[in-house]
């Protein structure tokens, strides 16, 4: 793994990402300035293969298709081939190398704090560790949401080796990846002396405090490693619908519990401090600034959570414009679908209430949208910041945003039956009559709270006009009431006659309305699968994904429902 000083300058080389890197021996982390550097280069591993789940899971979902310029390996994907031998798209190695750097990264760290005890600072370096571990949960949960599978190994390795010797690696299936991921965030194991990964570190206070925030690019190491609340609340909404699947219905609560606390927390910390007026809310502000999400050279600090960053300056760059973009030197490989824009997108039976001047979305997502050649523009759209040729783009690519936050936490209360919650939520948002105050007025009680009632429990009203340090300027108005649409219809009887059907009808809604948030982000494929999963239905999938094969559609339903999971043989040799 290569090494690097604490200086900017030598970020420039650092930085580039490369998925061929070899490690370079068992020793690397010699001093206090290496404890620190090689863990940055786990992060050029996350950086290298960021878009890779967007072209194994869009283009297979309900969005993507080939443009006529495309690849064999892209056409492949999205035919559904069976056999995806020597296809690069397909080869999942690039995850295994975050895997194999964080397995190294943990042996060394160990290492010298056995070695050399007097360099060691125990907060920090348990710190790091317990990124490290995120990191590595991060990349194992990717390879079970896209393969179905993975093979876990704590071993240090020189690299990606062959997969096939089980005395070394497990071939675990879904849910027992997700065991092991929460077991390893919760309690850590013995490669990491069993820190767990909820410890919090931060780049930007350690290494340049006296510079604002806005302006130190330390606060972009801060945004790059996945947390802790966003991996176990995925975690648990797949571990919850792995066991509603298997019928134990009453086992999946505590985990979408868990899920609906942790997401409470994380949201209501943000919402409830008044100098981030409208931070993690969909408002009346989101539409007018949903543009900003994208054409922004950095995240916007209103939404992200986590996000991988890219600087060409420094050589870092992925490929989402080489496939996305019709500008040279981009090829165009892939483009979004007009069937699918025809009857989703752009549909009022589908997206109620849908005009293309007031659904937002659509127009910053999608360019050339009313001709023959669409192309995705979340990577490349025309906000004034952009720069001024298409290779020079920066595009970050969010690994978690706070509106996908809202999306868990809506998943996670339906699975609970708080189906009322559910439709504030996704469409026209929490009210000060969701509280009752203090003597039944609107005066609140000594913390400036008032109490949610029954179905609203978590909820504070900060996120209403009335909030606990006064009047909100920007209150809560749902997910689909920010861009002034219709409500999504939920169903709200939880009595136990309907709680499954309506259940079930639920989960469906906020699928559909993640296709027209998360588009092009390697986000709702997963999502269809998770759902099936949960009911046992993967007509859920094909139902979806098969109308944009057009005449082909019928033929396609059966593949894709036996073969939702990108089919890839571990047991070949990787290196």
């Amino acid at each position: 793994m290569a090494l690097m000083t604490l200086s900017m300058v030598s970020c420039k080389d650092f930085f580039e990402p490369k998925t061929d890197d070899v490690l370079s021996s068992k020793d690397y982390i010699s001093s206090q300035t290496e404890v620190y550097t090689g863990y940055i280069g786990i992060i050029t591993k996350l950086q290298a293969v960021g878009d890779k789940s967007v072209y194994l899971t869009d283009t297979r979902g309900e969005l993507l298709e080939p443009s006529e310029n495309s690849l064999p390996e892209l056409i492949a994907l999205y035919n559904y081939n069976s056999d995806l031998s020597g296809n690069s798209y397909a080869d999942p190695a690039a995850y295994y190398e975050v895997i194999v750097a964080c397995n190294d990264y943990l042996e060394n760290m160990r290492e010298f704090r056995k070695n050399r005890p007097e360099l060691t600072d125990d907060e920090r370096f348990d710190a790091l560790v317990s990124l490290t571990v995120r990191d590595k949960v991060w990349a194992y949960l990717t390879l079970a949401e896209i393969y179905g599978q993975a093979v876990w190994f704590n071993d240090p390795l020189i690299k990606v080796q062959d997969l096939s010797d089980n005395t070394k690696f497990q071939l675990l299936d879904l849910e027992s990846v997700v065991d092991r991921c929460i077991n390893l965030l919760d309690n850590g194991d013995e490669s990491t002396d069993y820190v767990d990964g909820t410890l919090t570190f931060s780049w930007y206070q350690w290494l340049d405090p006296e510079t604002p925030l806005a302006e130190s690019d330390y606060r972009y190491w801060d945004y790059m490693t996945p947390p802790y609340e966003g991996l176990m609340a995925k975690l648990c909404l797949w571990k919850g619908a792995c066991l509603q699947g298997k019928n134990d219905y009453a086992g999946s609560k505590s985990y979408y519990q868990t899920c609906a606390d942790l997401m409470f927390d994380a949201l209501n910390t943000v919402i409830s401090d008044q100098d981030l007026n409208y931070y993690y809310l969909p408002t009346a502000a989101t539409a007018g600034n949903y543009a900003r999400y994208w054409d922004n050279p950095d995240p916007y600090a209103r939404e992200v959570v986590s996000a991988i960053i890219y600087d060409y300056t420094r050589n870092q760059t992925n490929q989402l414009l080489h496939h996305f973009s019709k500008e040279y030197p981009n090829k165009y490989l892939l483009r979004p679908s007009l069937l699918t824009l025809a009857n989703c997108f752009e549909n009022n039976s589908f997206n109620p209430g849908y005009t293309s001047s007031s659904e937002k979305r659509n127009s910053t997502v999608f360019g050339d949208r009313f001709t023959d050649q669409p192309y995705l523009a979340k990577f490349r759209p025309s906000g004034s910041s952009r720069r001024v040729n298409a290779y020079q783009d920066d595009v970050h690519i969010y690994l978690f945003r706070a509106t996908e936050y809202h999306y868990f936490l809506m998943e996670a209360l339906n699975g609970l039956g708080r189906f009322e919650a559910v439709d504030r939520l996704l469409n026209l948002g929490l009210q000060a009559t969701d509280f009752v105050y203090s003597e039944g007025s609107m005066v609140k009680d000594d913390n400036g709270y008032g109490t949610p009632l029954p179905g609203f429990e978590g909820f504070t009203n900060d996120w209403t006009s009335v909030a606990s340090w006064g009047t909100r300027k920007y209150p809560h108005v749902g997910l689909r009431g920010a861009f002034s649409l219709k409500s999504r219809p939920i169903a709200t009887d939880n009595s136990a006659l309907y709680l499954q059907s309506n259940m079930k009808a639920n989960n469906l809604a906020i699928l559909d309305e993640a296709m027209l948030e998360f588009a092009g982000e390697g986000k709702v494929y997963p999502m269809y699968i998770r759902t099936a999963i949960r009911w046992k239905d993967f007509s859920i999938i094909s139902s979806r994904v098969a109308p944009k094969y057009g005449a082909n559609a019928e033929a396609m339903k059966s593949i894709i429902e036996q073969q939702y999971f990108v089919p890839w043989d571990l047991k070949l040799n990787h290196e």
